[in-house]
């Protein structure tokens, strides 16, 4: 499985329109944070997107998808969905399947209603099938778990994708080997405790770090690095990242959350557009 993140960003955008602070002028080209999304591959050609963002279009270009099996949709917020009619190249041979929870999917429903009603010809929209959530489903020999987890008030759901391993038999343990697991919780605050079990000990874990200050709907940096330690997750990404600090400073905080706590055998570090992550490749 191989991942790549579309976009590390908050609902603004790295840079903020209209702001001159140092890391909205940075060049450092990991502080250009396009809203937040992943794309996500697996070894038989498996292609899965969560969340299309408004820079979907431009993020898909970037990083050279020519196919998609499925959008999988977190929740309905713009900066998570307003990116959903470029999918319509890619749904032209066959309608593309869309899962989210009823609440998601209602949303969709009202905000692209053209998509689902007679419409003049010429211009074109995507065709994609809406498909409620309620529990784990494989898309080839990928299987999705969608995860229950509180974004403030809101019920919004994060992702865990799971694939076989090549050599799934381990003859030291005489013992099926455990499949590769990335686990994706973005705009996170609170995991209810019955989502835990179906997180488990992921290898690779992209999650919501807004910033240093805590903030009422986001993980802060040390929140989020809190609940990757307890999980026990192998590698860490933070990601749907404002402006406040840029990506070094970012890193070195990590590194000194590591540090501080003695915590080793564990990598921790900010996302950033573009990044990819392969688990056996």
């Amino acid at each position: 499985m191989k991942l790549t993140v579309l976009g590390s960003g908050t609902s603004h955008g790295i840079p903020v329109l209209g702001c001159a602070c140092p890391v909205c002028r940075s060049s450092d080209p990991r502080d250009k944070r396009t809203r937040a999304s992943l794309f996500v591959e697996g070894r038989n050609g498996e292609a899965l997107v969560i969340d299309t963002g408004p820079e979907f279009r431009l993020q898909a270009i970037q990083a050279g998808i020519m196919r998609l099996d499925a959008v999988l949709l977190t929740h309905a917020h713009a900066d998570h969905l307003h990116g959903l009619d470029d999918v319509r190249p890619l749904s032209r041979d066959s309608p593309l399947p869309v899962y989210g929870s009823r609440a998601t999917l209602e949303e969709l429903k009202e905000r692209f209603s053209y998509i689902f009603r007679e419409t003049q010809q010429g211009g074109g929209k995507p065709r994609i099938i809406p498909s409620e959530v309620s529990g784990p489903f494989d898309i080839g020999r990928l299987r999705v778990v969608p995860v229950p987890v509180k974004h403030g008030n809101l019920d919004i759901l994060g992702w865990r994708i799971d694939e076989a391993r090549d050599a799934s038999f381990s003859a030291v343990t005489d013992k099926l080997c455990p499949p590769e697991s990335a686990v994706y919780l973005t705009d996170t605050s609170a995991i209810p405790p019955s989502s835990l079990p179906l997180i488990g000990r992921p290898d690779v874990l992209v999650i919501d770090g807004l910033r240093a200050r805590p903030h009422e709907t986001h993980f802060s940096f040390e929140q989020a690095l809190n609940t990757a330690s307890e999980m026990g997750a192998k590698q860490v990404f933070l990601t749907h990242i404002c402006h406040d600090y840029s990506h070094k400073e970012i890193a070195d905080y990590c590194q000194s959350y590591l540090r501080t706590r003695k915590i080793e055998g564990f990598f921790m570090n900010p996302a950033y557009d573009g990044l990819k992550i392969k688990l056996s490749w």
